[in-house]
């Protein structure tokens, strides 16, 4: 769906990561422009730390809220949340609240924020309106304590809150209450081994990839169904031939899902069947550079127009414009990042 911003300026648009800097961490923007090139590198402080390592394991460090006037950041070193203001003139930091230790995740729905805390690991609630960011309730253990938690994201009518745990190959889903509280976990085996990023269709299938461990060759991805608070596997472990599989996003018309194998360089296209069930489209829909490691976080614009991901080894975004049938033609690519960027969120 369209943010407001997007609807009114629909030549403009950015593109937005963290730097994960451990002596300060920065929001860089670039601007795009209506071709989907991308300019002009920007960077503020966002009031916290980032921990100072590349490849920062996780998916949605960065993220736009629904109404696009928003921009949330976790800052892994100092364990808080930076809250931005987005509007023509560019981001501005305007809050920064503490969450738990190693905050790696985010999500946000209708203006109910959850972030997932990887050191505790936990889940903090708040709400955010016109004053800011309030927190709602005492952070929330998750069920294992060496779960080793990579997303957490909110169902598309956010009654559910979901969670991948990698350490116990295992998917958590919450109910949300009317409050914004969670209710008590469904825990279900996942799939395949490895459950990392996921993405939701508008109709609530549920997308996860899965990184096996690293296995040369093994990344697979899976499909389930929602229902209430629990889930039900439609397609299991489809693989694609490549490795280290971490990262989903969702194409603007729910027919398709890409991945990025930060092994090879690859991003990987499968079609979403009405029942959510997978089928692998296109094992190499895009690349970055062929057989680099290094692509890790992608976004899809508010239009459905452009795919953009990082490169943290090559310090590079990539950018692909996307075509019928769900192809992507190559845009090119930009330099100028930290080699310990993390996060990605297009507008």
């Amino acid at each position: 769906m369209q943010s407001d911003f997007a609807r009114q300026h629909p030549a403009m648009g950015a593109v937005y990561m963290q730097s994960n800097d451990r002596d300060g961490n920065q929001l860089m923007a670039f601007r795009r422009d209506a071709t989907g090139a991308l300019s002009g590198a920007t960077g503020q402080h966002t009031g916290g730390f980032g921990d100072g390592t590349p490849h920062l394991p996780s998916q949605g460090s960065v993220m736009l809220t629904d109404d696009g006037r928003h921009l949330l950041l976790t800052n892994s070193g100092s364990g808080d949340l930076s809250l931005f203001d987005i509007d023509t003139s560019g981001a501005r930091t305007t809050q920064t609240v503490a969450t738990g230790t190693a905050p790696k995740s985010v999500t946000e729905c209708d203006g109910l924020v959850y972030v997932l805390n990887t050191g505790d690991p936990s889940l903090t609630g708040f709400r955010l309106d016109r004053s800011g960011l309030e927190q709602i309730a005492d952070p929330t253990p998750l069920p294992a304590a060496d779960a080793d938690p990579a997303q957490v994201g909110f169902s598309p009518d956010g009654t559910t809150l979901v969670v991948t745990e990698r350490g116990a190959n295992a998917i958590a889903t919450y109910p949300v209450d009317d409050r914004g509280r969670l209710g008590e976990p469904h825990v279900q085996a996942s799939c395949g081994q490895t459950p990392y990023g996921f993405a939701f269709t508008e109709d609530g299938a549920l997308v996860v990839v899965e990184a096996f461990g690293a296995a040369k060759g093994k990344a697979a991805a899976s499909s389930y169904v929602q229902h209430g608070a629990d889930i039900t596997p439609m397609s299991r472990s489809i693989g694609n031939g490549h490795s280290e599989l971490c990262w989903a996003v969702v194409s603007n018309d729910n027919r398709y899902v890409y991945t990025t194998n930060f092994a090879d360089s690859a991003v990987s296209r499968y079609a979403i069947g009405p029942d959510g069930r997978l089928t692998l489209d296109d094992p190499m829909a895009g690349v970055g550079m062929d057989g680099h490691t290094g692509l890790r976080d992608e976004d899809m614009t508010d239009d459905g127009r452009f795919l953009y991901a990082i490169d943290a080894d090559s310090q590079r975004i990539f950018g692909w414009s996307v075509g019928g049938g769900g192809t992507l033609s190559p845009l090119g690519s930009w330099e100028g990042l930290p080699k310990t960027v993390a996060g990605l969120a297009a507008s």
